[in-house]
């Protein structure tokens, strides 16, 4: 029994333990196999987080460690492929706040747990961007993180304005920009305007905060120093040296002021204010500069309204007398060629003259009769006493000391200029016009003597000699002139009432003009014009002027000989694309238009052949500071 005993207790004793020790090795290996599995995926993945933030950043500290080899990560992930899913180790494929849940959602999937919602999304495929060739770039090697995105090898990265990546997106505004970028005008001076434009908009609110009186004092002192800094330039050019730190400054005041919440309603209605006043200074500043720009293009320049004070203050500290006798005999000598010149301007009427005489083959046989007014009419007999033409003659006449029979219209009035303006359904033109004033009218009664004369507006420069004008067949028409075929009679029709006209005859311009006065005389014109004059007057429309160019129109319908097209070239004072080559050509170039040579908004270009013709060393233009 003990034997028996001894032995089933053996069995007992031995067996038990035996059957622990089986189910201990069993645990033991499926830990080990467990360990085996989860110790290199927990090593993996913390590795993985090591250089990269909850964020979706690159750790820029241990990205920087030397010795860094992210090789050897792509061998483990191409080794447990099967066993990771694919986008564990895209952070961009999710978001940056989903990458700690990725990491759990694996844990359970690992330990045979049902994974979360997560995982059941694809994983999102990252687009290539288009390859752009023009822009600044950065390039980074070995897929190398930068703002915590794994860029390809030798990616080239757009870089905008600010230093950041443009988005790599087909069409980005970022990237059509830096490929259309242009050279912008005083750029600084725009940046300005829209700082102050949204610093003024954000203002109000920030005020209203409270605990802000620092962000509010530092508002009021940015938009105070760029209103002064605006209100003192006007270019890039006339900015202060430190302005880039003032703009800094204002930028960084934006910012704060942006970083508050506050209600959108009240800066949308700021921003609505200041639209509107910014829309109704913009009027006003273009009714401001229509306005300064008819008052320079119709005053006299101050340098020349000096000249003629400084002229007319020597003329009687000199005597003068014997030489104005000498030259008298050729005034009413009709064998000589008479030209008529009206002007109130000392220097247009000087070049006139000294242009007429350089290109004359003779300048013995030629009278120049400048009529002006009194206020000019000494410093104007000063002026050609002192310079002389050559062996031609200059006549001054003082308008009002001419006794004539109509003394009503013998006022001194410049010749004409009209802006006429067509406008249809498709387009709109405009077309200048320049015509006879009341005082042309005067000139057979002026000069009795006379029967032929070549009238020349002040702002005319002659290239050619005018010669052949004096033995020019006219076929007994009045008034040789250039047409202007761009305006007709019948588009007039409105305008000239119902007299008998051929509406396709084109209109004439003054500037150039042969006059027969014999014919004038024999056709009685100016009793016709001033009849003209007074009916239109007596109707509802009351201007002079209109009513001066209606009656020219009509007074000489009929009368006009085309001059042809080499004689004139005019527009040079509005037109910026006059014909080279017809300019070159022209025997005389007519600067009709508000853009007149002499002023500084005259057309650049057509200046040279105006103050070529202009004595530059005379002492009166120095001391009335006139530099041609």
């Amino acid at each position: 029994m003990k034997g028996g005993g001894g032995g089933g207790s053996g069995a007992s004793a031995y067996g038990f333990p035996a059957k622990r020790r089986w189910k201990g090795l069993v645990i033991g290996v499926l830990g080990l196999v467990f360990l085996s599995m989860l110790v290199p995926l927990v090593f993996l993945l913390g590795l993985y987080n090591g250089f990269h933030t909850t964020a979706g950043y690159a750790s820029d500290s241990q990205s920087s460690k030397p010795g860094f080899q992210p090789s050897h990560v792509d061998d483990i992930i191409r080794k447990l492929g099967p066993t990771l899913p694919k986008d564990v180790f895209q952070p961009n494929a999710i978001e940056p706040k989903k990458e700690v849940e990725g990491f759990i959602d694996e844990s359970r999937e690992t330990k045979g747990l049902q994974p979360s919602k997560v995982e059941e999304k694809p994983p999102k495929v990252e687009e290539k961007p288009p390859k752009v060739d023009a822009l600044p770039t950065h390039t980074h090697e070995n897929g190398t993180k930068v703002d915590g995105k794994v860029q390809a090898t030798h990616r080239m990265i757009a870089m905008d304005e600010s230093g950041k990546p443009c988005e790599w997106k087909f069409g980005s505004y970022c990237i059509w920009r830096e490929e259309n970028r242009e050279v912008i005008k005083d750029s600084m001076i725009n940046k300005l305007k829209d700082q102050l434009f949204v610093a003024r908009a954000y203002y109000p609110s920030i005020a209203k905060l409270p605990k802000q009186g620092k962000l509010t004092q530092e508002l009021k002192q940015n938009i105070q120093e760029l209103e002064r800094v605006l209100s003192e330039s006007t270019t890039d050019l006339d900015l202060p040296l430190q302005i880039e730190k003032k703009s800094l400054n204002m930028e960084a005041a934006i910012v704060k002021a942006k970083s508050f919440p506050l209600d959108c309603n009240n800066v949308d209605k700021k921003l609505r204010q200041i639209y509107d006043m910014t829309e109704d200074e913009a009027s006003f500043h273009m009714k401001q500069s229509a306005f300064l720009f008819q008052l320079a293009v119709q005053t006299m320049p101050k340098s020349l309204h000096c000249l003629s004070m400084q002229l007319t203050v020597e003329y009687f500290r000199t005597d003068s007398t014997n030489l104005e006798l000498s030259q008298a005999e050729k005034y009413a000598d009709p064998t000589l060629y008479h030209y008529i010149i009206f002007s109130k301007n000392i220097l247009a009427s000087s070049v006139v003259i000294n242009s007429t005489v350089s290109h004359a083959k003779e300048s013995g046989n030629q009278v120049f009769h400048v009529l002006t007014d009194g206020q000019n009419y000494f410093a104007m007999k000063l002026w050609f006493l002192r310079n002389s033409y050559k062996d031609a003659t200059v006549e001054v006449l003082n308008v009002d000391h001419v006794k004539l029979h109509d003394e009503e219209n013998a006022t001194f009035v410049l010749p004409q200029e009209f802006r006429i303006s067509f406008r249809t359904l498709t387009h709109s033109r405009t077309e200048y016009m320049s015509m006879f004033s009341h005082l042309h009218y005067l000139l057979p009664e002026i000069f009795k003597n006379l029967d032929k004369v070549v009238v020349l507006e002040d702002d005319v420069v002659v290239q050619r000699d005018l010669s052949a004008l004096w033995s020019l067949d006219m076929g007994g028409k009045v008034n040789g002139a250039a047409q202007s075929c761009h305006v007709r009679l019948g588009e007039l029709k409105s305008f000239l009432g119902e007299h008998s006209y051929n509406q396709d005859d084109c209109t004439w311009m003054s500037g150039l003009n042969v006059i027969d006065l014999a014919k004038w005389r024999e056709l009685d014109l100016s009793q016709i014009f001033r009849g003209l004059v007074s009916e239109k007057l007596s109707k509802q429309d009351k201007s002079t002027d209109a009513a001066a160019l209606r009656a020219s129109l009509l007074t000489f319908h009929g009368q006009v000989y085309a001059l042809d097209n080499s004689w004139s070239v005019y527009g040079l004072g509005h037109d910026y694309k006059v014909n080279v080559q017809d300019i070159e050509k022209a025997a005389t170039l007519h600067y009709n238009g508000y853009l007149k040579p002499w002023l500084e908004l005259g057309i650049p270009k057509y200046k040279a052949h105006w103050k070529k013709f202009l004595d530059r060393e005379d002492l009166f233009l120095s001391k009335c500071n006139i530099n041609p």
